[in-house]
Order: C-alpha cells, then sequence, then structure tokens
C-alpha cells in the first residue's frame, strides 16, 4: 500500500471508460414470449437502440444506425416503442428521434440483416416543434395504434395540445394528419396513454394540467370504449389536485390497479371500474410504490395472469417484489440488486425489470414467480477494471436546520493500492440531483469512480424536496427552491467536514439541471465552497418562469418558488443570473446548446454579469447536447474538464494525463 496524497492517486477509471458505461437500459416490454428494452450508444452520438432477447438467449440490436428510438413528448420523452406477435413475425412500432415520426417495423421480414425497412406511419410537421407521438398500445385487431400525440400549434414552447389518437398501421396517416382519430377530448394540458381493460370496453389513462407537475396532482381518467373504437365521456376515477396518481394498469378480473399517494405514500390501490368509492389499499405501508413521472409509460408495477402483482417498492426503488392483493403480502426477490428502474413489465409468469447495485451498472434482470429464480438476461454488467476501485458507499442522514432529516450518500476516496497521509483530510464534491422532484439513486457510476478512485470523496444528498421518503419530504421544496435544497447540501458538506471526514476548506458542489440551479444558487448565497460545476442549469427564474422553458416544466415554479406575479421579487432575490456579483469561487460552466429545458441563453446572461470581475471559470458549450449530455465525447471533455478545475483549485497533483481546464478572469 502506497501513500499518496488525496486527489494524487493512479487509477484505471478515466473519463473515457466513465462516458462509455454512462446510461441505462429502459423502457423494457415483450413481443410474444421475447424480452425488449432500449440501450444507450454513447459512443454511437447517443443513440438509443433497440434490444431484443432471442430464444437462443442472445441480445441482437434490432435497428441499425442512424435509428435513434427516442421521443421527445414533453421534451423528457417517454415509452418510445411497442410490439406483438404475430404468425409472420413480430410487429413493432417506435419513434425514430431525428424527425419524431411513429413508424412500423418487421425485423424478422426479408430485406436483409435487420428486416424490412421501417415505414412511416404518421407527418411531419413544420408547425412549432412539429407532432410527436408516444406511450404507444398496439391495436393490430383493429390495425391501429393507440398513443399520445403531441400537437404543436405555434411557434412558442406552450403553443401545443396532447391528445390520446389511433394512428393506422396502414400507413395511410403518413402524409395526412386528418388520418389519425383523436379518441381523447383535449380538455386536459397532458396525457398519458390508454391502458385497456381486459375485454376491452374501457380505457384509463392519467391527466393533469397546470401548473400541477404530476407528483402534485393527477386525475386517473376513465372512459368508455364504443364498439366503433371511439371513447365515451371520459370521468375522473380517482385523483384530485392533491393527489398524485402514478400509474393505472387493469388487473386480469377487470378491475383497476392504481398507485396513489392519498395517505402522503405512492401505495397501491385496486377497484372495481363502477365503484371508485371503495378503492383498497393492497399493501398499506410507508414506503413508495411508485415515483415522479418524468417521463410518458413509466411502470412500477405489473400485474401478472395468476393475480399477483410484481411490484417496485421501498425508500425509494430499492426492492422488486410480488404482492398478494389478497393477503396484502410482498415476497421480494433475491439477488444483488439494490435499485430497480420504472420500467417493470410482465409476461405469464416471468416479470422483467431493470436494475443495479453499488457494486453492478443497470441490467436487464427477468424473475420467473413459478420458480422464485431471478436472472440477469440483457446489458449484463461486466466490469471493466478490477471491482476493488470501485467507491464503498454509505447511507447516511444528517440534521439539517431545525433539525429535520437529510438523506445521502456518502462515497469515500478508494483505492486498493493508496492511502493518504494520516494528517491529511480529503476534498469532497457534493452532488446535487436533477429535478429538482428526483433522487440519486445507489447504484454504480463510474463518473464517481472517476473521482473517489483518484482521492476525491463523493457526497450525493437528497435533499428536502426529493423522492422516496414521501409526500411530506417532497413538500419541503413547496415554495422553497433555493433555500431548501442549497440549505440541506451545505449542512451535508459542513456536518462531513466537522466530523473530520473531509477538509472544510476543499469543499466543491456540482449538479446540473436542477441541480445546476442548486450548485449557482450555492455560490451564491453560502461561503460553503471552494470551487462549483454547474451543468445545464437554470439560472434565471424569472425567465424560465415566463416562456423560456418547455411546456411541461412551464409552471412548474408556482410550487417550489410561488407565482411569478405574486412574488416577483422572490425570483430575482434567488436567481443567480441577479445575484452573480455575489460569487467568489471559481466554477465551471457545462451547456448543450439544442438545449430548450434550460436554454443557453441563461448561461449567456449569467457569464455577462461574471465578466470583468477577476473570477476564475469556464465555458464549455456542446453543439448537438440538449437537455443531458449524450455523447461519449461531450462526457470525456466535461469530466476531464472538472477534474481539472479541482486539481487546481484543491492544488492536486494528478497522476496521469488530464488536459488543462482554462480558466478566464
Amino acid at each position: 500500500m502506497q501513500t499518496r496524497a488525496y486527489g494524487s492517486w493512479p487509477s484505471p477509471i478515466d473519463a473515457e471508460l466513465a462516458a462509455a458505461h454512462d446510461g441505462a437500459p429502459m423502457f423494457a416490454g415483450f413481443v410474444g414470449a421475447e424480452a425488449w428494452w432500449t440501450e444507450p450508444r454513447p459512443v454511437e452520438g447517443g443513440r438509443r437502440v433497440l434490444v431484443r432477447r432471442l430464444p437462443d438467449g442472445t441480445e441482437q440490436s434490432v435497428l441499425p444506425a442512424p435509428w435513434n428510438v427516442r421521443t421527445r413528448v414533453v421534451e423528457y420523452g417517454g415509452r418510445p416503442w411497442a410490439g406483438t406477435e404475430r404468425p409472420e413475425g413480430p410487429l413493432v412500432v417506435f419513434v425514430n428521434f431525428a424527425d419524431q415520426r411513429l413508424y412500423a417495423y418487421e425485423p424478422d421480414a426479408p430485406g436483409g440483416e435487420h428486416g424490412a425497412e421501417p415505414r412511416p406511419l404518421t407527418p411531419l410537421s413544420a408547425v412549432g416543434g412539429g407532432l410527436r407521438w408516444a406511450d404507444p398500445v398496439l391495436r393490430a385487431e383493429r390495425g391501429e395504434v393507440w398513443c399520445v400525440l403531441e400537437e404543436f400549434t405555434g411557434p412558442a414552447p406552450t403553443d401545443v395540445r396532447r391528445v390520446i389518437v389511433a394512428v393506422p398501421l396502414d400507413g395511410s396517416a403518413a402524409d395526412d394528419r386528418g388520418a389519425v382519430r383523436e379518441l381523447s377530448d383535449g380538455r386536459h394540458r397532458f396525457v398519458t396513454g390508454p391502458r385497456l381493460s381486459p375485454d376491452g370496453t374501457h380505457a384509463a389513462w392519467l391527466a393533469w394540467d397546470h401548473p400541477r407537475m404530476p407528483w402534485d396532482g393527477t386525475e386517473l381518467m376513465l372512459a368508455e370504449v364504443r364498439h366503433d373504437g371511439t371513447f365515451g365521456a371520459a370521468r375522473a376515477f380517482a385523483g384530485g389536485p392533491e393527489e398524485s396518481v402514478a400509474q393505472v394498469e387493469w388487473a386480469p378480473d377487470g378491475r383497476l390497479l392504481f398507485s396513489s399517494d392519498r395517505t402522503g405514500w405512492w401505495n397501491l390501490y385496486r377497484a372495481a371500474p363502477d365503484d371508485s368509492a371503495r378503492a383498497h389499499a393492497l399493501c398499506p405501508r410507508q414506503e413508495e410504490f411508485a415515483g415522479p413521472l418524468w417521463q410518458l409509460g413509466l411502470s412500477w408495477f405489473a400485474p401478472l395472469d395468476s393475480g399477483l402483482i410484481a411490484v417496485v417498492h421501498g425508500k425509494g426503488a430499492t426492492a422488486l417484489g410480488i404482492l398478494d392483493p389478497e393477503t396484502g403480502e410482498v415476497v421480494d426477490a433475491a439477488g444483488p440488486w439494490t435499485e430497480w428502474a420504472a420500467t417493470v413489465v410482465a409476461h405469464g409468469s416471468r416479470v422483467v425489470g431493470v436494475a443495479a447495485s453499488p457494486r453492478s451498472a443497470y441490467e436487464v434482470v427477468e424473475l420467473d414467480t413459478g420458480t422464485g429464480r431471478a436472472r440477469v438476461i440483457g446489458a449484463a454488467h461486466d466490469d471493466p477494471v478490477d471491482p476493488t476501485y470501485y467507491p464503498e458507499p454509505r447511507i447516511r442522514t444528517f440534521a439539517g436546520p431545525a433539525g429535520r432529516e437529510i438523506h445521502a450518500h456518502v462515497y469515500p476516496p478508494h483505492h486498493p493500492g493508496h492511502v493518504a497521509p494520516d494528517d491529511e483530510l480529503p476534498p469532497y464534491v457534493v452532488w446535487a440531483h436533477g429535478g429538482p422532484t428526483s433522487r440519486s439513486p445507489l447504484v454504480l457510476d463510474l463518473a464517481i469512480a472517476y473521482f473517489t478512485s483518484r482521492g476525491i470523496g463523493v457526497a450525493e444528498v437528497n435533499y428536502g424536496g426529493s423522492t422516496g421518503y414521501g409526500r411530506a419530504y417532497r413538500n419541503r421544496l413547496r415554495e422553497q427552491w433555493g433555500i431548501v435544497d442549497v440549505d440541506d447540501c451545505a449542512a451535508v458538506a459542513l456536518a462531513l467536514a466537522d466530523e473530520g471526514t473531509a477538509d472544510r476548506d476543499r469543499l466543491a458542489i456540482r449538479g446540473g439541471s436542477a441541480g445546476g440551479w442548486t450548485t449557482a444558487a450555492s455560490l451564491t448565497s453560502t461561503d460553503v465552497y471552494a470551487c462549483g460545476t454547474i451543468i445545464y442549469p437554470v439560472l434565471d427564474l424569472a425567465a424560465f418562469g415566463s416562456g423560456e422553458t418547455h411546456d411541461f416544466e412551464s409552471q412548474y415554479l408556482h410550487s417550489i418558488v410561488g407565482p411569478l406575479d405574486e412574488v416577483p421579487g422572490r425570483y430575482a432575490e434567488r436567481s443567480p443570473v441577479t445575484q452573480a456579483d455575489r460569487i467568489t469561487t471559481p466554477f465551471l460552466l457545462l451547456q448543450g446548446l439544442d438545449d430548450v429545458i434550460c436554454p443557453p441563453a441563461q448561461s449567456e446572461r449569467f457569464l455577462a454579469r461574471i465578466e470583468g470581475r477577476g473570477i476564475p471559470h469556464a465555458y464549455i458549450a456542446f453543439e448537438g447536447e440538449g437537455h443531458g449530455f449524450r455523447r461519449a465525447d461531450t462526457m470525456i471533455r466535461a469530466l476531464e474538464a472538472e477534474l481539472s478545475l479541482y486539481a487546481q483549485v484543491f492544488r492536486l497533483d494528478l497522476a496521469g494525463r488530464v488536459p488543462t481546464l482554462e480558466l478566464a478572469k
């Protein structure tokens, strides 16, 4: 064991390795008995591919480059594909990211290695952001696919309507918007895709309106499906302004299953479609059986043919279990996985999900409920380096202002062959997650290992407002964004310093999106940190709240800051762009130039306020990147720039070659 200063440990985990393993499989589904899912490809320009597990156990990428299976509905996207098995082979429909059209595809049809060429089902549109589609359900017996249509009616981000529609599978709508049948009545601003009852006579979906976000309040809508394929009058079955229903499905016996936080926790309920008043909690617990609906088509539970229900549950999403709705008993699947993504599907007695742990990245896992056996069937984790370089996280709860609990994951510096001198404390970086209505999962992340294996600690803070800990914890951020998140991150950082875990003079903060906001707000309002990395951030509340973002979040600030017309001073007081003169520490700002959620104009205004003040800083803007970096070359440059910032500010003697970040003043 060698003794070297923190930050100077040599590591085999370089930025290229971390970038190549970024992202996770998502949107699992069955086509007949085959499990399918989407996977990221950072080294292929960040596209997402559709993957199937063949009967012989091999994995096959269904569509070659440049096909990119991803929808832009509500900008964060959602479920982009659906499939069905036919005698002549599988039929899938998918959204292609480049043109946002819905395509039909027969991968086993004659026509080359990947089957016949996909054929478009929907037209292009030059209006606003065009036509977008998500959360499809194949109705092959009707020759249609039912899904959500997001249609822009003008040039502004808020000139948009969303309805449930039926798209013909024969391609007749490829050049004719009029051939698309509208099924829902358009009275709600936001809708999810329909879920059809086993006998096909009813459809259920979720809906909500501004200024609520889906974790604030949604309605479970129910409508009769007539013989001609139209919907009858829809009625609200459950939910409301202060009740979030996050998912709805149908049990095999024709009863509705839905997750609701009416008790303060997202629990699972069951009710007959004609008797909403007698909805019964199947497993009432103070833990979550659902999460925030950031994308359309997320699934935390899936009914089985046997009547049992596969559920993701816990304080967070820590377990996959099988719930017996008659007894309320949950039996958790055995295995090393401690985090399950919101993509659980079932076929017969089989359940497929996506799971990870602190020692393994996200992989596709199948549970056979008949035998109780769980196994990896896709995207299997394969250690790219010796796992002794992985960090060893600690689940911590800290005391914040007024004694409130703050949940965090602490990753101390860790190296199998190096330690630091006994009289040295390590530098630490606080990671603030995005959302802000979200959380940091406890999983292997090579971007974290990139720092910890070099001797830099990381603390992921699930500050007040994070999900996984009940509605009361989420509601701590009501009108307190820029206060509670900043205070909680600072409390964790200072607690680590006070207990002798971290060096008080070498603390940093970083985050993307809402985490970028928390980072910038922390640098303008506290003296806790020596530097920060601000990634595709919100920086100007007034602009964000008055049209400088997409429709989905255009009124998000009503709840977490307050209505702009009622508290305009609050918007100015908290915005880093108006408080930039308070920054005294170096920072790195990273921005995607195609970002329509947190546009580069906000970063540019912020930098204009910094100019000439002598604050060391760097700004790197990436062409072709939007909200969330997906390309390997972008992630490599971003990670290396961030490490160089810490090396300069903390005076670290880095081992190995890392490009020096030029800091302007």
